[in-house]
């Protein structure tokens, strides 16, 4: 395993606004054996959720490490959050796709096999990059599908900004900006030529309630994207792995048995999309 950190805004010499934050950890494959010269890596980006207030170490390295262990290159983004608001996140999550894809060849990456994972409000960010890749706001740092992420995963996402949602995401990102915020709801942003999605979510979420994943699914389903969705009937909001590696031991939090089996059934999906190890 190769890793290594560094700050998207010195790695493109951008100016920072106080308190921004883009430190973007990597974690690289090593090629194993005589006969893997020529072997390629899916990618994936991790976006940990938080609120738009902070980002979870739960749904940070462990995720990465989950995703490392299926053979993906697994980078996660910690992005700028409140006070400052979009779309500064937005932007950072296009230089760190652009970071990753840019540099395909030096980590044995397939360029155009980079997915985006998204928890909480770091899956309303993913959902922004996946819709957003090319918007004016992220104009003057890429063009065309350089930020496209091939494949996304929300993880019971913050994609709603109306009726019951998660209204303190949107405060953090959007402010009093209420035509913002109208604007930002994932359902509204979907487009004929976004990636495919993965979308999974809980009926107890008394946080982020379950909606949010079946409006944007429909939303999705009208438009035609390929889409993997699981609904479990138990767990509370933010269960990450829902395990002992991101709960302290004998605390995990009740939830349906099979929400374990997440992260199996979201890289089944990828593999589905093509996003495959090529030797």
């Amino acid at each position: 395993m190769q890793m290594k950190t560094l700050d998207l805004y010195e790695e493109y010499g951008l100016s920072k606004q106080e308190g921004a934050v883009a430190q973007l950890t990597c974690w690289i494959q090593s090629p194993v054996g005589a006969f893997c010269e020529n072997r390629t890596y899916p990618s994936i980006l991790v976006l940990p959720g938080g609120g738009y207030a902070l980002t979870s170490p739960r749904e940070a390295e462990p995720i990465a490490m989950a995703f490392y262990r299926k053979g993906y290159n697994a980078f996660v983004l910690h992005y700028s959050c409140a006070p400052l608001r979009f779309p500064t996140a937005l932007r950072e999550a296009v230089l760190a796709m652009d970071y990753i894809r840019s540099h395909a060849a030096e980590f044995a990456s397939h360029p155009n096999k980079i997915a985006a994972i998204g928890f909480s409000a770091g899956a309303h960010l993913c959902g922004t990059l996946g819709t957003m890749y090319d918007s004016p706001e992220v104009a003057d740092l890429v063009t065309g599908t350089q930020a496209r992420p091939d494949a996304l995963a929300l993880c019971y996402p913050v994609a709603v900004s109306w009726g019951k949602t998660h209204d303190g995401s949107f405060q953090n990102l959007t402010g009093d900006d209420r035509s913002l915020r109208e604007r930002l709801s994932l359902d509204r942003l979907v487009r004929t030529d976004m990636p495919p999605v993965y979308l999974w979510h809980t009926v107890e979420d008394s946080a982020v309630p379950v909606r949010n994943s079946l409006v944007l699914a429909t939303a999705l389903n009208e438009a035609d994207i390929p889409l993997a969705m699981n609904i479990y009937y138990r767990g509370q909001h933010g269960l990450s792995l829902a395990n002992e590696q991101v709960y302290e031991t004998g605390n995990v939090p009740p939830h349906t048995k099979s929400v374990e089996t997440w992260v199996d059934s979201c890289t089944e999906f990828f593999t589905e999309m093509g996003l495959t190890i090529e030797d």
